[in-house]
Protein backbone atom coordinates (compact mmCIF):
# COMPACT_ATOMS: atom_id res chain seq x y z
CA UNK A 1 0.00 0.00 0.00
CA UNK A 2 1.28 3.48 -0.80
CA UNK A 3 1.57 5.55 2.38
CA UNK A 4 1.69 9.33 2.60
CA UNK A 5 3.76 11.49 4.91
CA UNK A 6 4.06 15.26 5.18
CA UNK A 7 6.32 17.52 3.13
CA UNK A 8 8.28 16.14 0.17
CA UNK A 9 7.14 13.16 -1.87
CA UNK A 10 9.11 9.93 -1.96
CA UNK A 11 7.67 7.00 -3.91
CA UNK A 12 9.30 3.61 -3.34
CA UNK A 13 8.41 0.02 -4.13
CA UNK A 14 6.26 0.47 -7.22
CA UNK A 15 6.64 -2.48 -9.58
CA UNK A 16 7.00 -0.05 -12.49
CA UNK A 17 7.03 3.71 -12.86
CA UNK A 18 5.77 4.71 -16.30
CA UNK A 19 7.22 8.16 -16.91
CA UNK A 20 6.28 8.62 -20.60
CA UNK A 21 9.61 10.46 -20.75
CA UNK A 22 11.99 7.92 -22.32
CA UNK A 23 15.68 8.65 -22.04
CA UNK A 24 17.40 9.80 -25.19
CA UNK A 25 14.40 11.79 -26.43
CA UNK A 26 13.51 15.46 -25.87
CA UNK A 27 11.11 16.28 -23.07
CA UNK A 28 9.17 18.72 -25.24
CA UNK A 29 6.78 17.59 -27.94
CA UNK A 30 4.72 14.50 -28.75
CA UNK A 31 6.45 11.24 -29.65
CA UNK A 32 6.17 9.60 -33.06
CA UNK A 33 7.48 6.51 -34.81
CA UNK A 34 9.89 4.32 -32.85
CA UNK A 35 10.10 6.87 -30.03
CA UNK A 36 6.40 6.34 -29.29
CA UNK A 37 7.08 2.67 -28.52
CA UNK A 38 9.08 3.56 -25.40
CA UNK A 39 6.99 4.62 -22.41
CA UNK A 40 10.02 5.43 -20.28
CA UNK A 41 9.50 2.59 -17.80
CA UNK A 42 11.60 2.37 -14.64
CA UNK A 43 11.32 -1.08 -13.06
CA UNK A 44 11.12 -1.05 -9.26
CA UNK A 45 12.03 2.61 -9.35
CA UNK A 46 11.55 5.54 -7.00
CA UNK A 47 10.25 9.06 -7.45
CA UNK A 48 10.80 12.16 -5.32
CA UNK A 49 8.97 15.46 -5.81
CA UNK A 50 9.43 18.64 -3.77
CA UNK A 51 7.50 21.84 -3.19
CA UNK A 52 3.90 21.36 -2.13
CA UNK A 53 3.63 17.61 -2.66
CA UNK A 54 3.40 14.63 -0.31
CA UNK A 55 5.71 11.75 0.73
CA UNK A 56 4.73 8.23 -0.29
CA UNK A 57 5.95 4.65 -0.03
CA UNK A 58 4.83 2.11 -2.67
CA UNK A 59 4.26 -1.64 -2.44
CA UNK A 60 4.91 -4.34 -4.97
CA UNK A 61 2.39 -5.40 -7.62
CA UNK A 62 1.40 -1.85 -8.43
CA UNK A 63 2.21 0.34 -11.39
CA UNK A 64 2.66 4.10 -11.14
CA UNK A 65 2.02 6.28 -14.19
CA UNK A 66 1.44 9.97 -14.83
CA UNK A 67 -2.30 10.18 -15.53
CA UNK A 68 -4.64 9.93 -18.48
CA UNK A 69 -5.45 12.85 -20.75
CA UNK A 70 -8.75 12.49 -22.62
CA UNK A 71 -8.09 14.56 -25.72
CA UNK A 72 -11.51 14.39 -27.39
CA UNK A 73 -14.90 14.44 -25.66
CA UNK A 74 -18.36 15.91 -26.12
CA UNK A 75 -18.72 16.24 -22.38
CA UNK A 76 -21.42 18.87 -21.98
CA UNK A 77 -24.92 17.87 -23.03
CA UNK A 78 -28.37 17.08 -21.68
CA UNK A 79 -30.69 14.17 -22.37
CA UNK A 80 -30.03 10.52 -23.15
CA UNK A 81 -29.90 8.54 -26.38
CA UNK A 82 -29.65 5.03 -24.96
CA UNK A 83 -32.71 3.95 -26.97
CA UNK A 84 -30.70 4.44 -30.15
CA UNK A 85 -28.39 1.64 -29.09
CA UNK A 86 -31.27 -0.82 -29.02
CA UNK A 87 -32.39 0.45 -32.43
CA UNK A 88 -28.88 -0.03 -33.79
CA UNK A 89 -28.76 -3.57 -32.43
CA UNK A 90 -32.02 -4.23 -34.26
CA UNK A 91 -30.46 -3.12 -37.54
CA UNK A 92 -31.42 0.55 -37.72
CA UNK A 93 -29.08 2.82 -39.65
CA UNK A 94 -28.27 6.41 -38.81
CA UNK A 95 -30.89 7.83 -41.17
CA UNK A 96 -33.48 5.52 -39.63
CA UNK A 97 -32.57 6.85 -36.20
CA UNK A 98 -32.81 10.44 -37.44
CA UNK A 99 -36.24 9.76 -38.92
CA UNK A 100 -37.36 8.39 -35.55
CA UNK A 101 -36.38 11.65 -33.84
CA UNK A 102 -32.96 10.56 -32.62
CA UNK A 103 -29.43 11.51 -33.53
CA UNK A 104 -27.52 14.67 -32.78
CA UNK A 105 -30.51 16.97 -33.19
CA UNK A 106 -32.32 15.25 -30.33
CA UNK A 107 -29.35 16.10 -28.11
CA UNK A 108 -29.38 19.66 -29.43
CA UNK A 109 -33.02 20.05 -28.38
CA UNK A 110 -32.35 18.68 -24.88
CA UNK A 111 -29.23 20.80 -24.42
CA UNK A 112 -30.97 23.97 -25.52
CA UNK A 113 -33.74 23.28 -23.03
CA UNK A 114 -31.34 22.75 -20.11
CA UNK A 115 -30.25 25.60 -17.87
CA UNK A 116 -26.62 26.53 -17.30
CA UNK A 117 -26.87 25.21 -13.75
CA UNK A 118 -28.27 21.88 -14.92
CA UNK A 119 -25.55 21.44 -17.54
CA UNK A 120 -22.85 22.35 -15.04
CA UNK A 121 -24.09 19.82 -12.48
CA UNK A 122 -24.32 17.02 -15.05
CA UNK A 123 -20.87 17.82 -16.39
CA UNK A 124 -19.33 17.83 -12.93
CA UNK A 125 -20.75 14.35 -12.30
CA UNK A 126 -19.14 13.12 -15.51
CA UNK A 127 -15.81 14.64 -14.56
CA UNK A 128 -15.96 12.76 -11.26
CA UNK A 129 -16.51 9.49 -13.10
CA UNK A 130 -13.58 10.20 -15.41
CA UNK A 131 -11.40 10.97 -12.40
CA UNK A 132 -12.20 7.55 -10.94
CA UNK A 133 -10.75 6.10 -14.15
CA UNK A 134 -7.53 8.09 -13.83
CA UNK A 135 -8.27 11.03 -16.13
CA UNK A 136 -7.25 14.43 -14.78
CA UNK A 137 -7.18 16.46 -18.01
CA UNK A 138 -10.19 16.49 -20.34
CA UNK A 139 -10.91 18.28 -23.59
CA UNK A 140 -14.59 19.28 -23.85
CA UNK A 141 -16.24 20.35 -27.09
CA UNK A 142 -19.38 22.39 -27.53
CA UNK A 143 -21.59 21.61 -30.52
CA UNK A 144 -24.95 20.68 -29.02
CA UNK A 145 -26.23 24.24 -28.85
CA UNK A 146 -25.74 25.48 -32.42
CA UNK A 147 -26.87 29.01 -31.53
CA UNK A 148 -24.66 31.74 -30.12
CA UNK A 149 -26.42 31.69 -26.77
CA UNK A 150 -26.45 27.92 -26.40
CA UNK A 151 -22.87 27.39 -27.56
CA UNK A 152 -21.73 29.97 -25.01
CA UNK A 153 -23.86 28.20 -22.39
CA UNK A 154 -22.14 24.89 -23.12
CA UNK A 155 -18.68 26.42 -22.92
CA UNK A 156 -19.56 28.24 -19.69
CA UNK A 157 -20.86 24.98 -18.19
CA UNK A 158 -17.56 23.26 -19.04
CA UNK A 159 -15.59 26.05 -17.39
CA UNK A 160 -17.80 26.16 -14.31
CA UNK A 161 -17.76 22.38 -13.89
CA UNK A 162 -13.98 22.28 -13.89
CA UNK A 163 -13.37 25.41 -11.84
CA UNK A 164 -11.60 24.69 -8.58
CA UNK A 165 -11.70 20.94 -9.11
CA UNK A 166 -9.04 18.29 -9.65
CA UNK A 167 -9.74 17.86 -13.38
CA UNK A 168 -8.35 20.36 -15.87
CA UNK A 169 -11.01 21.05 -18.52
CA UNK A 170 -9.79 22.31 -21.89
CA UNK A 171 -12.61 23.83 -23.93
CA UNK A 172 -13.08 23.60 -27.69
CA UNK A 173 -15.67 25.57 -29.65
CA UNK A 174 -17.42 23.27 -32.11
CA UNK A 175 -20.44 25.15 -33.34
CA UNK A 176 -19.77 23.53 -36.72
CA UNK A 177 -20.89 20.13 -35.47
CA UNK A 178 -24.06 19.96 -37.56
CA UNK A 179 -26.44 22.26 -39.41
CA UNK A 180 -29.23 23.16 -36.95
CA UNK A 181 -32.85 22.60 -38.01
CA UNK A 182 -33.57 26.30 -38.43
CA UNK A 183 -30.79 26.59 -41.02
CA UNK A 184 -31.61 23.54 -43.13
CA UNK A 185 -32.77 24.08 -46.68
CA UNK A 186 -36.01 22.30 -45.84
CA UNK A 187 -36.72 25.00 -43.27
CA UNK A 188 -35.84 27.77 -45.69
CA UNK A 189 -32.79 28.67 -43.66
CA UNK A 190 -30.15 28.81 -46.35
CA UNK A 191 -28.33 25.56 -45.59
CA UNK A 192 -24.76 24.90 -44.47
CA UNK A 193 -23.24 27.96 -46.18
CA UNK A 194 -25.62 30.30 -44.39
CA UNK A 195 -24.88 28.61 -41.08
CA UNK A 196 -21.13 28.96 -41.65
CA UNK A 197 -21.69 32.66 -42.37
CA UNK A 198 -23.51 32.96 -39.04
CA UNK A 199 -20.77 31.15 -37.12
CA UNK A 200 -17.99 33.27 -38.61
CA UNK A 201 -19.79 36.59 -38.28
CA UNK A 202 -21.49 36.23 -34.89
CA UNK A 203 -20.61 33.15 -32.85
CA UNK A 204 -16.84 32.87 -33.18
CA UNK A 205 -16.31 36.56 -32.31
CA UNK A 206 -18.52 36.15 -29.23
CA UNK A 207 -16.64 33.04 -28.09
CA UNK A 208 -13.31 34.78 -28.58
CA UNK A 209 -14.47 37.90 -26.73
CA UNK A 210 -15.36 35.83 -23.67
CA UNK A 211 -12.11 33.84 -23.89
CA UNK A 212 -13.79 30.54 -23.04
CA UNK A 213 -12.39 28.30 -25.78
CA UNK A 214 -8.78 27.48 -26.59
CA UNK A 215 -9.55 25.53 -29.76
CA UNK A 216 -11.95 25.62 -32.70
CA UNK A 217 -13.18 22.39 -34.28
CA UNK A 218 -15.38 21.43 -37.25
CA UNK A 219 -16.96 18.22 -38.52
CA UNK A 220 -15.43 17.92 -41.99
CA UNK A 221 -17.32 15.02 -43.51
CA UNK A 222 -19.40 14.13 -46.54
CA UNK A 223 -22.93 15.37 -45.91
CA UNK A 224 -21.91 17.62 -43.02
CA UNK A 225 -19.37 20.35 -43.86
CA UNK A 226 -17.15 20.47 -46.93
CA UNK A 227 -13.44 21.12 -46.92
CA UNK A 228 -13.96 24.73 -47.95
CA UNK A 229 -16.67 25.32 -45.34
CA UNK A 230 -14.40 23.74 -42.74
CA UNK A 231 -11.50 25.91 -43.85
CA UNK A 232 -13.60 29.04 -43.34
CA UNK A 233 -14.59 28.07 -39.80
CA UNK A 234 -11.09 27.09 -38.70
CA UNK A 235 -9.48 30.14 -40.30
CA UNK A 236 -12.01 32.37 -38.54
CA UNK A 237 -11.18 30.70 -35.24
CA UNK A 238 -7.44 31.00 -35.83
CA UNK A 239 -7.83 34.69 -36.63
CA UNK A 240 -9.46 35.09 -33.19
CA UNK A 241 -6.74 33.21 -31.33
CA UNK A 242 -8.25 29.72 -31.25
CA UNK A 243 -6.01 26.88 -32.39
CA UNK A 244 -7.44 24.47 -34.96
CA UNK A 245 -8.70 20.94 -34.49
CA UNK A 246 -10.73 19.00 -37.02
CA UNK A 247 -13.09 16.01 -37.06
CA UNK A 248 -11.58 14.45 -40.17
CA UNK A 249 -12.30 11.49 -42.42
CA UNK A 250 -14.44 9.61 -39.92
CA UNK A 251 -16.63 7.90 -42.51
CA UNK A 252 -15.23 8.87 -45.91
CA UNK A 253 -11.84 10.17 -47.11
CA UNK A 254 -13.20 13.72 -47.30
CA UNK A 255 -9.91 15.64 -47.29
CA UNK A 256 -9.95 16.53 -43.60
CA UNK A 257 -6.47 15.19 -42.88
CA UNK A 258 -5.04 17.21 -45.76
CA UNK A 259 -6.86 20.33 -44.54
CA UNK A 260 -5.44 19.84 -41.05
CA UNK A 261 -1.95 19.82 -42.54
CA UNK A 262 -2.65 22.88 -44.71
CA UNK A 263 -3.84 24.94 -41.73
CA UNK A 264 -1.23 23.72 -39.26
CA UNK A 265 -3.93 22.26 -37.03
CA UNK A 266 -2.88 20.91 -33.66
CA UNK A 267 -4.78 17.70 -34.30
CA UNK A 268 -7.00 15.79 -36.69
CA UNK A 269 -9.44 13.42 -35.01
CA UNK A 270 -11.25 10.17 -35.91
CA UNK A 271 -9.35 9.49 -39.19
CA UNK A 272 -10.87 6.04 -39.75
CA UNK A 273 -10.98 6.77 -43.50
CA UNK A 274 -7.89 8.96 -43.82
CA UNK A 275 -6.07 8.60 -47.12
CA UNK A 276 -2.38 7.63 -47.39
CA UNK A 277 -1.73 11.12 -48.76
CA UNK A 278 -3.51 12.68 -45.81
CA UNK A 279 -1.44 10.62 -43.38
CA UNK A 280 1.78 11.58 -45.15
CA UNK A 281 0.93 15.27 -45.04
CA UNK A 282 -0.06 15.11 -41.39
CA UNK A 283 3.34 13.62 -40.59
CA UNK A 284 5.12 16.38 -42.49
CA UNK A 285 3.10 19.08 -40.73
CA UNK A 286 3.39 17.56 -37.25
CA UNK A 287 -0.38 17.19 -36.86
CA UNK A 288 -1.32 14.87 -34.00
CA UNK A 289 -3.77 12.07 -34.87
CA UNK A 290 -6.35 11.66 -32.11
CA UNK A 291 -7.82 8.19 -32.61
CA UNK A 292 -11.16 7.12 -31.14
CA UNK A 293 -11.57 3.33 -31.17
CA UNK A 294 -14.49 3.32 -28.72
CA UNK A 295 -16.64 4.99 -31.37
CA UNK A 296 -16.04 2.19 -33.86
CA UNK A 297 -16.65 -0.34 -31.08
CA UNK A 298 -20.02 1.19 -30.17
CA UNK A 299 -21.05 1.41 -33.82
CA UNK A 300 -20.09 -2.25 -34.29
CA UNK A 301 -17.80 -1.24 -37.13
CA UNK A 302 -14.59 -2.90 -38.24
CA UNK A 303 -13.32 0.32 -39.87
CA UNK A 304 -10.86 1.32 -37.16
CA UNK A 305 -8.27 3.98 -37.92
CA UNK A 306 -5.01 2.59 -39.29
CA UNK A 307 -2.81 3.40 -36.32
CA UNK A 308 0.05 1.25 -37.59
CA UNK A 309 0.23 3.17 -40.87
CA UNK A 310 0.23 6.46 -38.98
CA UNK A 311 2.96 5.35 -36.60
CA UNK A 312 5.04 4.05 -39.51
CA UNK A 313 4.61 7.38 -41.31
CA UNK A 314 5.81 9.34 -38.27
CA UNK A 315 2.46 10.80 -37.21
CA UNK A 316 2.20 11.38 -33.43
CA UNK A 317 -0.77 9.30 -32.29
CA UNK A 318 -3.01 10.15 -29.34
CA UNK A 319 -6.03 8.32 -27.95
CA UNK A 320 -9.31 9.61 -26.53
CA UNK A 321 -12.73 8.31 -25.51
CA UNK A 322 -14.87 10.51 -27.80
CA UNK A 323 -17.34 10.41 -24.90
CA UNK A 324 -20.68 11.53 -26.34
CA UNK A 325 -24.37 10.73 -25.94
CA UNK A 326 -24.82 8.73 -29.13
CA UNK A 327 -21.81 6.85 -30.44
CA UNK A 328 -19.28 6.50 -27.61
CA UNK A 329 -20.79 6.40 -24.12
CA UNK A 330 -17.55 5.53 -22.31
CA UNK A 331 -15.47 7.64 -19.95
CA UNK A 332 -12.71 5.04 -19.46
CA UNK A 333 -9.29 5.68 -20.96
CA UNK A 334 -8.06 2.23 -19.80
CA UNK A 335 -10.82 0.68 -21.93
CA UNK A 336 -9.77 2.83 -24.88
CA UNK A 337 -6.21 1.57 -24.44
CA UNK A 338 -7.51 -1.99 -24.57
CA UNK A 339 -9.33 -1.30 -27.83
CA UNK A 340 -6.26 0.40 -29.28
CA UNK A 341 -4.23 -2.73 -28.64
CA UNK A 342 -6.84 -5.29 -29.69
CA UNK A 343 -8.35 -3.50 -32.69
CA UNK A 344 -5.61 -1.15 -33.93
CA UNK A 345 -2.62 -3.37 -33.05
CA UNK A 346 -0.86 -0.76 -30.94
CA UNK A 347 1.56 -2.04 -28.32
CA UNK A 348 0.80 -1.33 -24.65
CA UNK A 349 3.64 1.20 -24.51
CA UNK A 350 2.43 2.95 -27.68
CA UNK A 351 -1.07 3.07 -26.23
CA UNK A 352 0.24 4.53 -22.97
CA UNK A 353 2.18 7.27 -24.75
CA UNK A 354 -0.92 7.98 -26.86
CA UNK A 355 -3.19 8.21 -23.80
CA UNK A 356 -0.88 10.50 -21.83
CA UNK A 357 2.01 12.42 -23.35
CA UNK A 358 0.74 12.76 -26.92
CA UNK A 359 -2.81 13.43 -25.74
CA UNK A 360 -1.48 16.24 -23.54
CA UNK A 361 0.18 17.92 -26.52
CA UNK A 362 -3.05 17.50 -28.50
CA UNK A 363 -4.89 19.69 -25.96
CA UNK A 364 -2.17 22.26 -25.36
CA UNK A 365 -1.03 20.86 -22.03
CA UNK A 366 2.22 19.24 -23.09
CA UNK A 367 4.35 21.39 -20.78
CA UNK A 368 2.41 20.49 -17.64
CA UNK A 369 0.73 17.12 -18.24
CA UNK A 370 1.33 13.72 -19.74
CA UNK A 371 4.62 12.62 -18.16
CA UNK A 372 6.53 12.20 -14.92
CA UNK A 373 9.66 14.31 -15.09
CA UNK A 374 11.65 16.71 -12.96
CA UNK A 375 9.79 19.97 -12.44
CA UNK A 376 6.40 18.54 -13.42
CA UNK A 377 3.33 18.64 -11.16
CA UNK A 378 3.03 15.61 -8.88
CA UNK A 379 -0.11 14.37 -10.58
CA UNK A 380 -0.15 10.63 -11.11
CA UNK A 381 -2.18 7.44 -10.96
CA UNK A 382 -1.53 4.20 -9.10
CA UNK A 383 -2.73 1.17 -11.05
CA UNK A 384 -3.54 -2.31 -9.80
CA UNK A 385 -1.25 -4.10 -12.23
CA UNK A 386 2.10 -5.84 -12.13
CA UNK A 387 3.26 -4.65 -15.53
CA UNK A 388 2.27 -2.22 -18.26
CA UNK A 389 1.33 -5.18 -20.48
CA UNK A 390 -1.40 -6.11 -17.99
CA UNK A 391 -3.25 -2.82 -18.40
CA UNK A 392 -4.90 -3.52 -21.78
CA UNK A 393 -5.17 -7.25 -21.03
CA UNK A 394 -7.94 -7.09 -18.42
CA UNK A 395 -10.79 -5.94 -20.63
CA UNK A 396 -13.31 -3.55 -19.11
CA UNK A 397 -11.78 -3.47 -15.64
CA UNK A 398 -10.82 -0.22 -13.93
CA UNK A 399 -7.19 -0.64 -12.80
CA UNK A 400 -7.04 2.72 -11.01
CA UNK A 401 -6.64 2.47 -7.24
CA UNK A 402 -5.33 5.94 -6.39
CA UNK A 403 -5.16 9.33 -8.08
CA UNK A 404 -3.00 12.19 -6.83
CA UNK A 405 -3.34 15.72 -8.21
CA UNK A 406 -0.57 18.12 -7.31
CA UNK A 407 0.52 15.73 -4.59
CA UNK A 408 -2.97 15.61 -3.08
CA UNK A 409 -4.92 12.33 -2.95
CA UNK A 410 -8.26 12.73 -4.73
CA UNK A 411 -9.16 9.08 -5.41
CA UNK A 412 -8.43 6.18 -3.09
CA UNK A 413 -10.24 2.99 -3.97
CA UNK A 414 -9.43 -0.69 -3.53
CA UNK A 415 -11.01 -4.05 -2.84
CA UNK A 416 -10.38 -3.36 0.84
CA UNK A 417 -13.26 -0.91 0.73
CA UNK A 418 -15.71 -3.74 0.01
CA UNK A 419 -17.48 -5.39 2.96
CA UNK A 420 -17.48 -9.03 1.89
CA UNK A 421 -19.19 -10.09 5.11
CA UNK A 422 -22.30 -8.16 4.11
CA UNK A 423 -22.57 -10.34 1.01
CA UNK A 424 -22.56 -13.70 2.81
Amino acid sequence: MLMARAADMLVLGAEQIITCAPSGYPIDGPLAGAAAADAGIIDRGAMAVCEGTIAMVGSENEVLECFFVDAHTHLVYAGSRHREHAMRLAGARYLDILAAGGGIISTVKATRAASLEELTAITRQRLAMMLLHGTTTVEAKSGYGLTKEDELKQLKAAADAGAGGPVDVVSTFMGAHAVPPEFTAASGGGGADAYIDYLCAEVIPAVAEQGIAEFCDVFCETGVFTVEQSRRVLAAGQARGMRAKIHADEINPSGGAELAADLGAVSAEHLAAASPEGIRRMAEAGVIAVLLPATMFTLMSSAYADARAMIAAGVPVALATDFNPGTSPTMSMPFVMTLACLQMKMTPQEAMIAATRNAAWAVGRGHTAGMLASGRPATFVVLNAEHIDALPFFVGMNPVTQVFVGGRPVVWQSSEQCDWRACT
